[in-house]
């Protein structure tokens, strides 16, 4: 049986990270049987319980065995002693470089060659590449680029940092987002849900919107000046009231991260009529329940890039402002491109004809969403073929 150690940022805290790891875990175990795998994490706990339909063994991170996060023995036990490493979702990028807390690459430019040059083979799976900004950065990515048997991306950018930074031929290749395959929950559970929350009681059509805590410090639009969040809370709040009135429909407030539960409960806190409005968070739901959720809402508006995967991928219409360039890379990558607003033209009037013009062309945007995203699922499953040379030898 071969053992495949899986890197990313999987603490249990971003649904969005979840699902990356669902999706990965669906897609090689359904095409190699087989497997079993290796996941470092802070939580075990959640790795465990969110995973046990998989042969999953969660690596813990913890200072008590010996660990700072990604940076101690743990890691480099766990790669050492797998027969693939893969490494996954959008964590080889530079801000705050030298903390092991919060970044990932210092420590791989280093533990991830060691690995390789012990003979155990290298991919870079399914994941977005940087940013990074700096000669040092850059450096210390294009070490572990050169060090992969395969680099496999989920967007044009990727690919693109990854040609600066080579050349690297062939194995350089394009796949798609791991999520996109993450199985959703059944339709007891969706009613369950449903039940507990007071939600898609079939009443009036629901419409979902995401936000995130990161407007007043890391967006930063092309003027060099942040989205006050003020002024952003005040733009979506009007549009989620319109929208309650001119359509009819109930609101539903998306959390995929518990670090943005303040900001949306302040948005949710001065809606014009709260009592037609929910949140539902990962903090009570998984990643499968999520997914099982958007599937049944009339459209997302969102800023998380993970909210707007688990969306397409039940063929949900969606829009979203570019909080960040993986959202771009995205929205492109589904033929939405014109479905993405970027920060720098943010006001309350153009958050407004998007929630608007989705609303009105939903049908429309379905049935463009439904082949882009088939396409791109198929990509995310394809990446699991292109490691039978590592796998079956």
């Amino acid at each position: 049986m071969k053992t495949i150690c899986v890197l990313g940022n999987f603490s249990g805290r971003n649904a969005g990270d979840a699902a990356i790891l669902g999706g990965l875990l669906e897609d090689l175990s359904s095409r190699y049987p087989g497997l079993s795998f290796t996941v470092p994490t802070i939580n075990t706990a959640f790795v465990r319980r969110a995973f046990a339909r998989y042969r999953v063994a969660p690596v813990s991170l913890m200072p008590w065995n010996l660990s700072l996060k990604i940076l101690g023995l743990p890691v480099f036990t766990s790669t050492l002693r797998s027969d693939l490493i893969l490494v996954t979702d959008a964590i080889l990028f530079e801000r705050r470089l030298f903390d092991p807390t919060h970044n990932y690459l210092s420590t791989l430019a280093f533990a991830l060659p060691f690995a390789r040059r012990r003979g155990v083979p290298l991919v870079l799976y399914n994941m977005s590449l940087g940013p990074v900004k700096t000669p040092l950065g850059e450096r210390l990515l294009r070490r572990v680029l050169r060090s992969a048997d395969l680099i496999i991306t989920r967007d044009a950018d990727s690919q693109d940092l990854a040609r600066r930074l080579g050349p690297f031929g062939e194995k350089l290749r394009m796949g798609a987002d791991c999520a996109l395959n993450v199985p959703p929950s059944d339709d007891a559970r969706l009613a369950e849900i449903s039940r507990r929350e007071g939600i898609l009681s079939g009443a009036r059509p629901t419409v979902c919107f995401n936000i995130n805590s990161y407007i007043d410090a890391d967006i930063v639009p092309a003027g060099g000046r942040g989205i006050d969040p003020a002024a952003f809370l005040a733009a979506v709040r009007q549009a989620i009231d319109r929208a309650v009135e001119e359509f009819g429909v109930d609101a539903l407030l998306l959390v995929t991260q518990p670090m943005d539960m303040a900001i949306t409960t302040r948005l949710m806190r001065s809606l014009a009529r709260p009592e037609r409005a929910r949140i539902v968070s990962n903090r009570d739901y998984s990643h499968n329940d999520l997914a099982k959720v958007l599937s049944r809402v009339e459209m997302l508006i969102a800023l998380r890039t993970h909210s707007l995967i688990l969306a397409a991928a039940a063929g949900t219409p969606v829009g979203c402002v570019v909080s960040y360039p993986k959202n771009r890379g995205f929205m492109r990558s589904i033929d939405m491109g014109d479905q993405a607003l970027e920060f720098a033209d943010f006001s309350a009037g153009s958050y407004w004809g998007l929630v608007e013009r989705t609303w009105r062309r939903r049908a429309e945007l379905r049935a463009r969403l439904l082949p882009a995203v088939a396409r791109e699922k198929e990509k995310a499953r394809g990446s699991a073929g292109l490691l039978a040379p590592f796998i079956e030898r």
